[in-house]
């Protein structure tokens, strides 16, 4: 082959990858620049997952919450029947 030609074609070819590679770094994760761009979408997996965890840890709150309500509300009710039946207790004789 022509050292010419070799030569033209291997610029040809390395301008015509940087210039894809310019338009297409999704290939690293990161958005391509306009015109080419598009929103990245997470699979419907991930977002599954990521929304099932966030789920998790919420109702893992809500249940903790709750649990301490009704501790407090268990300290009432037996403060309250203790001292209404030390009221209603008669001394005996």
């Amino acid at each position: 082959m022509n050292d010419r030609a070799f030569y033209i074609a291997s610029a040809v070819a390395a301008v015509l990858i940087i210039a894809f590679s310019v338009v297409w770094p999704q290939g690293e994760g990161k958005r391509s620049p306009g015109p080419f761009g598009h929103a990245i979408t997470e699979p419907d997996y991930y977002r599954m997952v990521r929304e099932r965890d966030a789920r998790r840890v919420k109702e893992a709150q809500q249940k903790a919450d709750q649990a301490e309500r009704d501790a407090v509300l268990h300290a009432e009710a037996s403060s309250a029947s203790a001292s209404a039946s030390a009221a209603h207790e008669t001394p005996a004789n």
